[in-house]
This record gives C-alpha cells, structure tokens and sequence, in this order.
C-alpha cells in the first residue's frame, strides 16, 4: 500500500501522526528541549523519501509508542493493522526485566540486532531510518555544541560509534547497497570524521 498518488493527504497516516504526537508529549530528545515527535516524524519522512509504503511510513511513526510510552500493541493492531502492528513489534526493545528493573544497554542492543536479522526488511529499513536521524542529529550538534554533546548519552562516543557501525553492518546484510543503506553509511562515516578519537 503505497500513498495514494491523487492527493497528499491520507486519514490513516494523520491518525498515526497524532497518536505520536500525544504519546510523545511530555518527552524530548535527549539531553535537549527538542520535542521528541520530531525523530519519529523525521524517520518516517526519511521512509517515504526512499518510496517505503504508508504502512511503513506509519509503523515508522508509531516506532517508539510502545518501548517508550508503554502503548499497547494490541491498540496499534486495531488501529493500523496487523502489518503495522508486526513491524513495531520487531523494533521495539524490552527495557525492563520481570521484576521491573532497567536491562542492560548492551544486552538490549544485542538483541535488537540479533531479532532484525530475521525481522521483515520494513523492519530494517525503520532501524536504518531511526538510526540515519540520529546520527545526523548528534553530527549537527557536534557542529554547533562541540564534543561535550556526547555526555548526553549513556554510551561513550566509542561505543556509540561502534553501536552504529554494527547496525550499518547489518543494514548492509540485509538491504545492500539500497539508496537508504548507502545514506546511513555515509552518516554513520562522516559522523566518525567529525568526531576523532580523543
């Protein structure tokens, strides 16, 4: 399912931009005052500029609801279908353990990469797209704030950088050289560029 070729608008794709929108109210981007909406806005953009389907384009949106706002997955599967649904499931970490305690960032990444080399390619793509977002947003702030943007994260530059380079490497394996391949892996090099090791 493609965006409808007669017109720019589509009533599914505005219901999923305010469904973000409302359960990304109260958060911001990281160590900033930049409202949160605009990443899951940005990678679902990135989706439809690679020619990805409004299904896509939607889970894109709809990527972080349930891993960061505790949406429930049987809602998105009412709302949007079973297809969206399916993606958002295949992007989103489990953060906690049974008894509610934070898991591991590394272990979380781990396993994120892990289950997407046999997600769908859709799948793939949001992760490329997600990934390509931020990496450019942290090239931007490098840019303008210096190399203390990187206090921000939980993660060193180091590990962030090499977090990046796996998910280009799995990226790689699983969509080639398609143009959104292409365009993480430039990022994900010029972000290493503008960022040498200490």
């Amino acid at each position: 399912m493609t965006m409808d070729d007669s017109c720019g608008y589509s009533d599914r794709y505005e219901d999923a931009l305010r469904l973000a929108a409302r359960a990304h109210r109260d958060q911001l981007r990281k160590g900033s005052d930049v409202p949160y909406i605009t990443h899951p806005l940005h990678v679902s953009l990135i989706l439809l500029y690679h020619g990805f389907s409004t299904d896509v384009a939607i889970a894109g949106l709809l990527h972080d609801v349930v891993e960061d706002q505790g949406y429930d997955l049987a809602r998105i599967t009412e709302q949007f279908g079973t297809h969206v649904a399916e993606i958002v499931r295949a992007l989103t970490e489990r953060k906690t353990d049974d008894e509610g305690n934070k898991r591991p960032w590394e272990r979380r990444k781990r396993e994120g990469l892990e289950h997407l080399q046999t997600a769908s390619l859709e799948a793939v793509a949001i992760k490329a797209a997600d990934t390509l977002h931020n990496v450019r947003c942290i090239a931007l702030d490098l840019r303008r704030e210096g190399p203390q943007v990187w206090q921000r994260f939980s993660r060193d530059r180091a590990t962030s950088l090499d977090y990046f380079g796996q998910v280009v490497r799995l990226v790689r394996e699983r969509m080639g050289h398609h143009p959104l391949a292409n365009e993480l892996a430039d990022a994900v090099a010029d972000l290493a560029r503008l960022s040498p090791a200490p």
